[in-house]
């Protein structure tokens, strides 16, 4: 066990990401912040302080923030994320937060990180007479997912402050795994975006495996072909299982079960590692009695057997030796499928192929999930990518191996009696099915590529989408909404006098510059035609957008690029902006900033125009 803990840390370095979990120390004088500055929310995480507490330590016992010492060294988390590795320590954190504006407001501090067992957080305010051993609320996985503030994944604890007043933030936390604590404090619109976005991504992959598994079920039941129905399994099983590491599962299937909540992670992973084995044992098509068969079959029983200690070996046990094991069961199918690649088996280069992105997302989830690595979040969403891919290709590598069956059977069909050409023709008959399938699956998926190849912004798809649902969140709010419309001025001649390949590179360094400038969440740039852009600004009054694009076609005008012959040039940029007028849908915003981007055009390019009022 303890050769499994230094080969993950080893592991963390190589991926090169700074856990934290030690910073300068800050005494009990923890820096205030204003809640009302988005800012200093942002910045979170310089606020921060805490305490790790081990076993005797006198924090370790304490339930409440009354019974801390007062001594206590606490520590700056110095802007980064609290990452503690397995440890049966208590920690405590803290954040002092204030209301400097003049009315009352409301945020959540957000604890992105589902699997913490025992969780308190307590909110005192510093003139509050309140005793706060009675107001706290108390959850976790040992808990029902009801005592959650909030119905939600995630842990969200509701932070209202009055004008002026000012509140300490606490948690106490204890697990018997790693710990992640990646907080943010946001307000109730951002919760809500950031969800909705969460809620299509997550939607979106695990409604695409849902579909694949249905899919090779169906194929299973048609073909009889035992691969398709471990491809399911396979399929269905990791979906479970990052259901559940996400805290879906916990929320939606077993709420109530506290202890099975932790039980579930080993058990899934145990399931899956039978999943994994049993898919590639035979879609390698091991030869019986082989050593590589032997070996295959050691694994699935040794996953049998990891399911059900699940059950009787604590969690903290029962997860490092499933995670390990899980481990080198997906690196010894990763060299089997390269085994069965050398020895001239063709559909193992995409089983390997298919493999190389998953051995590395499984690395990285493991290090993230056992607190050696931050940013659990980012880690999901790199695993999802990566089994996103895997599934893909493990697909396309059915496809490659039905053609190399194909043809075998293509290569005795003129010695073979009747009945077998019919069986011939059915077989390709099917896999002409499967085919067209997944080429409609896959152009499904082309549909959904909201971003421009070439400079990596969103493209006018997104635009379309995008403009209509923020004006209508503009007219409900009251909130300004700007569109801004720039064109790189004279970019045919760019294109007639160095090429195309120059273009395009222009527009790239045109899209970084753009990348540098518009660095709020909510604003969004596009490139919506050749050499054509756009910003959505929501938020924005038309001085700000004004302002905005003015340093922006001052970046350009400024900063030069090397032609193919050595010559230095610049690219300027014209800008035409208008701000949404009541009663005004996307279409007439549209039009305004575009006319006022012609009239920017025409009075000489290289500068910024306002669009007048509707009806001006």
């Amino acid at each position: 066990m303890q050769y499994l803990r230094c080969l993950l840390a080893f592991a963390a370095l190589i991926v090169s990401v700074p856990a934290s979990g030690a910073g300068a120390e800050q005494g009990d004088a923890c820096p205030t912040l204003d809640a009302s500055d988005p800012a200093q929310r942002q910045a979170l995480m310089e606020y921060v302080c805490f305490v790790a507490a081990p076993p005797l330590h006198p924090a370790h016992g304490a339930g409440q923030p009354s019974q801390l010492p007062a001594d206590l060294d606490w520590q700056s988390a110095d802007g980064h994320d609290l990452v503690f590795s397995q440890t049966e320590s208590v920690y405590w954190v803290r954040v002092r937060v204030a209301n400097l504006s003049d009315l009352r407001q409301q945020w959540y501090l957000r604890l992105n990180y589902p699997l913490l067992d025992q969780l308190r957080f307590w909110m005192v305010g510093d003139s509050s007479a309140q005793d706060p051993e009675n107001q706290y609320i108390e959850t976790g996985d040992q808990h029902p997912f009801h005592s959650r503030a909030v119905d939600y994944r995630y842990y969200l604890f509701p932070v209202t402050l009055g004008a002026g007043d000012k509140a300490t933030l606490t948690l106490r936390i204890q697990s018997d795994g790693a710990l992640n604590v990646p907080l943010s404090l946001s307000t109730p619109d951002d919760i809500i975006t950031r969800s909705n976005n969460l809620t299509l991504a997550h939607g979106l992959f695990y409604g695409a495996l849902t579909i694949f598994a249905i899919f090779n079920l169906l194929l299973y039941f048609s073909s009889g072909t035992v691969y398709y129905l471990h491809n399911a399994f396979y399929m269905a099983s990791l979906a479970m299982f990052l259901f559940a590491m996400g805290g879906f599962a916990n929320q939606y299937f077993w709420p109530d079960s506290t202890g099975f909540a932790n039980t579930s992670i080993p058990l899934l992973v145990a399931i899956c590692c039978l999943s994994i084995t049993l898919f590639g044992r035979s879609f390698l098509d091991i030869a019986t009695n082989t050593l590589s068969d032997r070996l295959l079959k050691a694994q699935a029983w040794t996953s049998v057997v990891m399911a059900i200690l699940a059950f009787v070996l604590p969690y903290s046990l029962s997860i490092m030796i499933n995670a390990a094991v899980g481990l080198l069961i997906v690196a010894s199918l990763f060299i089997t499928g390269w085994i069965r690649w050398y020895e001239g088996y063709s559909p193992a280069k995409w089983y390997v192929l298919a493999w190389s992105g998953m051995l590395a997302g499984t690395l990285i989830y493991a290090l993230a999930a056992f607190g050696y690595i931050a940013d659990f979040m980012a880690r999901e969403i790199f695993m999802q990518v990566a089994v996103g891919t895997q599934v893909l290709l493990l697909n396309y590598a059915i496809v490659q191996r039905w053609r190399l069956l194909n043809q075998k059977l293509l290569d005795v069909e003129q010695n073979a009696r009747t009945e077998l050409e019919h069986k011939v023709h059915e077989r390709t008959a099917q896999l002409r099915s499967t085919m067209r399938e997944l080429e409609k699956a896959n152009r499904q998926l082309a549909t959904l590529s909201l971003n421009d190849s070439l400079t990596g912004l969103h493209n006018r798809r997104h635009m379309d989408n995008l403009l209509p649902e923020l004006c209508a969140e503009a007219r409900r709010t009251g909130q300004p909404l700007t569109l801004a419309l720039l064109d790189a001025d004279h970019f045919k001649s760019v294109n007639d006098r160095w090429g195309h390949d120059f273009g395009d590179e222009c527009l790239k360094h045109i899209a970084n510059v753009l990348s540098r400038h518009v660095k709020r969440p909510r604003d969004v740039a596009i490139r919506f035609g050749g050499e054509e852009f756009a910003l959505l600004l929501p938020g924005t009054e038309a001085s700000g957008a004004m302002g905005l694009c003015q340093r922006i076609l001052e970046d350009m005008e400024q900063s030069s690029m090397t032609t193919p012959n050595g010559e230095s040039t610049t690219i300027t940029m014209s800008a035409g902006s208008a701000t949404l007028q009541p009663g005004e849908d996307e279409k007439g915003l549209f039009r305004r900033a575009d006319q006022a981007l012609y009239t920017a055009k025409t009075s000489g390019r290289n500068r910024t125009v306002q669009a007048l009022e509707a009806g001006s």
